[in-house]
């Protein structure tokens, strides 16, 4: 196989087929420790696309990897031959009957938009996973995935009906239900063919031979994992397939689907799948967050809790409630957590006694705590209701990507953190599972299912020693070990992949490893799908993402990163695909990818994309790489992963940082340096506004102007003010002399933004008579532009410069009696977010201190008003409705929660948020031509069409200037920023 030889299969597909290599270096990783460089990507759009890569692979002896979300965590979707995507056009739901509550799917559909299609129904599909909003059903069936509430709804085996797939030779099949008698019927017709088989009627007389041989049966029925455990995803489901018709007269029908559900893609491609749903889950959700001591302490409360049929037992230790004080989001959510007496973490069981009503919550918590409490068990029981439920599932979902933020190169990983028990052999075989971490002075992080005895526990390893790789093979084989002794499953959902499969003779016996590799053969022939995953693995330190005795390069970078260096944050990304989610799911990140749906497109991508060439680069400066610049290029540094992604990758940083080194080696680009001197050009234009906003303001002359700049002609010019902001202020005569608030002298130091000052010049005016008629005194102090433009463009010596002029000129104007307040949220943010990470080493104290006391306009308003200094006296009591769009960098550095509070003053104002991520604008990114399309996509996705849906009267609130130029460019409708709002709305 060669170049010509993909490239004619390329022509074959009306999808798309990569052999770049970055692409390949993109698809080279999952959510695992492995890494394997991909011969190609294809993004199939039709079955008949499938059907041409089976051909090609047979022809070529090459293997197929099929591929949804990408967040396997044994190696399951890494390897040397074609990744087949299908996360991009298989997404249809294809059909569903409420009735025999069954719908029946394509495999990309995301689990959770499932359920927003199901729930007008009254339906749900019950497995679920903490990457449910990610996580599409192909992959779910394909690891048989299961969750939080498997007390409840057990495995995706268990609820998956049928499959249309195709086989290994590329024919069709359909594998469902069928009644001993059919099966039996079934293999009489199929062994009647003899020469004329086909590759489904052999697979059915290799299952029969196998199941029906008494010899076999007793193999499997001693050394498969126990019964007793729901959670059982060891090698193919022999010991499933026994328990069914014919081979147990009493069992439910024989149906393939529970050999297919968690054999990974190694056995044939699937195509529609046929899902049983249920009922909706009770009302109420209540979860009794038990505070305990200990790990054992918890398991032990758990075996008491599963005595009040809970849906789900979660737990949460110490580590991770560390972590995530240490993250924006996930602090916001650990509220309920309460220290020991000893001023520790505890360990948190998640009890979930979700009812129909919460009277009967409270009583069955009531009992249940009262049990604890007899046994001395946990010594602190908050009882969560609504949205502070849905907090701590969020908090308890983001375990996996809160382990990726441990600073540094030891990081937790997955080895044996899938291992599952008997649920009342947990606490015994975690204790004997710590005690063999502390003979080799190393401890783990234990989360998850309690409930289901399986906690996730990860040892924390540096994979880049020799030492650690040492650890990683020598604790696998240790608590393989270990496992087997419980007769426990080595994976509990997580899969085999090529982490496990190493093991299965041991947790199996040979004879059944044997029957295994016969099920692989009979249904692949070739080894063409997905080969080196369950049977015939490598070893399973080999392939590994970090080589041992890999060195970390000492990088001199423009940003301080804490406690690490630019390749160490960038590796904080552990590939969970967190930013993979859609529009539905609500959040911001990853815009881009919610509009083209390309992993090139993820927050992930652009993180992998930098690791690998930092990591591996031959240049001097390891920047200078165009496969870096191509996968940055739709970033619009919105600051979303900032916050949203649980493991606090800065991608917007990086990218400035990457740009910045690019720049060193190839210059920076004519339009990156006007747009990074937008305030320079502004100053100049001011002189004669009519001058530019005559030629920007007529379309012909705007369209050839904008294409001589590289924007795109459709997209409008923000105007000029008729002066500017500053030059207003200075000649105006003050209304008020004095500021007095509430009694008390007060001042407001308004940082005047390079934006509000040229062109949102009547922003600023309202604003000013705004703070002067609500009793402020508004000083404008000296400073410079805030370098929000070159920062965006990855200028960072020049924005460095700006910065540190400004810290200078304020560091002795501003403090917490006299904060600085901006209008312009991604200008005032800068202060706290990028300068103090920017500034020379002498200047960080100061920077520090004044990001402290940097406000957002609504930050201050919101401040006032709960210091009495503001009341909702001074304003209309007019009724009206407001739709307030966040801006990007203040949902992800602060917070709308401000925002919010400060348009409620008017009593009977009403304010509600736009579900809406970015705008798409950020800043220059919707001006310019190339990034035009993907900037109204995205658009396109919640905010305009939620607009448009606005009867006249209701007021648009948006605090960017690039949010309300956004609007009105896609809805032609004008939006307003909070401080015009607030003006209006004085009485």
């Amino acid at each position: 196989m060669n170049i010509e030889d993909l490239r004619a299969l390329a022509a074959q597909l009306s999808g798309d087929l990569f052999d770049d290599n970055t692409h390949r270096t993109l698809y080279a990783t999952d959510a695992s420790a492995y890494r394997e460089m991909p011969t190609a990507v294809a993004i199939p759009k039709t079955v008949e696309d499938l059907k041409h890569l089976i051909a090609f692979a047979r022809q070529y002896k090459t293997a197929l990897i099929p591929r949804t979300a990408g967040t396997s965590l044994a190696g399951q979707v890494v390897g040397s031959g074609i990744v087949v995507d299908v996360s991009k056009h298989f997404t249809k739901i294809l059909e569903i009957n409420p009735e025999e509550r069954w719908v029946r799917v394509q495999p990309g559909v995301v689990r959770d938009e499932l359920n927003q299609f199901l729930k007008p129904y009254g339906l749900y599909f019950g497995p679920e996973t903490s990457t449910a909003n990610r996580a599409m059903i192909g992959g779910m069936v394909g690891n048989n995935s299961c969750g939080s509430n498997s007390v409840v709804y057990r495995a995706t085996r268990e609820h998956t009906l049928s499959v249309k797939v195709l086989l290994a030779d590329g024919s069709e099949a359909e594998f469902g239900p069928l009644t001993g008698w059919d099966f039996t019927k079934q293999v009489s017709e199929a062994s009647r063919k003899n020469g004329s088989a086909s590759l489904a009627d052999k697979i059915l007389l290799k299952t029969n031979a196998i199941l029906s041989d008494p010899e076999n049966q007793a193999e499997i029925r001693l050394n498969f994992p126990k019964k007793s455990i729901e959670r059982r995803n060891t090698g193919y489901a022999l010991d499933v397939l026994l328990d069914l018709q014919p081979f147990a007269p009493e069992g439910e029908p024989f149906n393939m689907t529970k050999l297919i559900a968690g054999s990974e893609g190694t056995l044939c491609f699937m195509t529609e799948i046929k899902l049983n749903i249920v009922p909706l889950p009770p009302k109420e959700s209540g979860l009794v967050c038990v505070h305990c001591h200990s790990i054992d302490e918890a398991l032990r409360a758990t075996l008491v809790a599963l005595n009040y049929k809970p849906y789900a037992v979660e737990l949460i230790d110490d580590i991770i409630l560390e972590r995530a004080d240490s993250n924006p989001e996930q602090k916001k959510n650990s509220f309920f957590v309460q220290k020991t007496p000893s001023d520790h973490f505890p360990i948190i069981l998640v009890v979930d006694l979700s009812r129909e009503t919460r009277a009967e919550i409270e009583q069955l918590a009531a009992s249940m705590i009262a049990d604890m409490q007899a046994a001395g068990m946990g010594y602190h029981y908050p009882l969560l209701f609504g949205e502070d439920s849905k907090k701590i599932w969020t908090l308890r979902k983001a375990g996996l990507g809160l382990l990726g933020n441990l600073p540094g190169d030891e990081k937790a990983v997955a080895v044996i953190e899938d291992t599952a028990v008997d649920v009342h052999d947990l606490p015994d075989f975690i204790r004997e599972f710590n005690e063999i971490l502390t003979t080799h002075h190393m401890h783990a992080v234990h989360y998850a299912h309690a409930g289901s005895g399986e906690l996730h526990l990860r040892p924390i390893i540096n994979l880049k020693t020799e030492e650690g790789h040492r650890q990683y093979r020598m604790i696998a084989e240790e608590i393989a070990t270990l496992v087997k002794k419980y007769d426990g499953s080595l994976s509990g959902e997580h899969g085999d992949g090529r982490l496990r499969g190493e093991f299965i003779p041991q947790m199996v016996g040979p004879h059944n490893y044997e029957l295994m590799r016969q099920i692989k053969h009979t249904w692949d022939p070739d080894g063409i799908f997905n080969p080196g995953k369950i049977v015939e693995t490598p070893p399973m330190d080999t392939f590994l993402r970090y080589e041992a005795g890999q060195q970390t390069p000492d990088f001199k970078t423009y940003f301080r990163y804490k406690d690490q260096n630019v390749l160490q944050h960038a590796e904080q990304c552990n590939g969970s695909g967190d930013c993979r989610k859609t529009e539905a799911s609500g959040g911001t990140m990853c815009p881009s990818y919610m509009a083209t749906r390309n992993e090139k497109d993820t927050t992930r991508a652009r993180a992998n994309i930098l690791r690998e060439m930092l990591t591996r680069s031959p240049k001097e400066n390891r920047f200078d790489h165009k496969e870096i610049k191509e996968v940055y290029d739709l970033c619009l540094s919105c600051k979303a992963c900032k916050s949203e992604c649980p493991s606090n990758v800065d991608v917007a940083k990086l990218k400035a940082e990457f740009l910045q080194h690019y720049y060193d080696a190839n210059g920076v680009p004519i339009r990156s340096r006007l747009i990074a001197n937008f305030a320079r050009l502004s100053s100049l234009a001011s002189l004669a506004p009519w001058a530019w906003n005559g030629v920007l303001g007529t379309p012909a002359l705007r369209r050839i102007a904008n294409r001589m700049v590289g924007f795109h002609p459709d997209r409008t010019m923000p105007m000029m003010g008729k002066t500017t902001l500053k030059r207003w202020f200075t000649n105006r005569s003050r209304e008020l002399s004095g500021g007095v608030a509430n009694g008390e002298p007060k001042t407001v130091l308004l940082f005047c933004d390079e934006f509000t000052n040229y062109n949102d010049v009547e922003v600023g005016q309202k604003a000013v008579q705004l703070f002067e008629r609500l009793g402020y005194t508004v000083v404008i102090p000296e400073h410079g532009e805030s370098g929000r433009a070159a920062l965006s463009k990855g200028m960072l010596t020049y924005a460095k410069t700006l910065a540190e002029k400004n810290i200078r000129l304020l560091k002795d104007v501003v403090s917490a009696e006299t904060p600085l307040v901006g209008l312009e949220p991604s200008a005032i943010l800068t202060f706290r977010d990028e300068y103090p990470d920017l500034v020379g080493e002498s200047l960080m104290a100061d920077a520090k201190r004044i990001a402290e006391n940097a406000l957002t306009f609504e930050e201050f308003i919101a401040k006032e008003l709960d210091l009495g200094r503001i009341k909702s006296e001074q304003f209309t009591t007019e009724e009206r409705l407001i739709k307030l769009h966040g801006h990007c960098q203040q949902k992800a550095v602060s917070s709308l929660v401000p925002g919010k509070k400060a348009l409620s003053l008017p009593r009977n104002y009403t304010v509600q948020l736009i579900p809406s991520g970015c705008c798409g604008m950020a800043g220059s990114f919707g001006y310019e031509a190339e990034h035009y399309e993907v900037s109204m996509k995205v658009g396109e996705l919640v905010l305009f069409p939620t607009v448009r849906q606005q009867p006249d009267d209701v007021i648009i609130a948006a605090a960017g200037t690039s949010c309300r130029h956004q609007i009105k460019d896609g809805t032609k409708r004008s939006s307003q920023h909070p401080a015009e709002i607030l003006f209006d709305a004085l009485v």
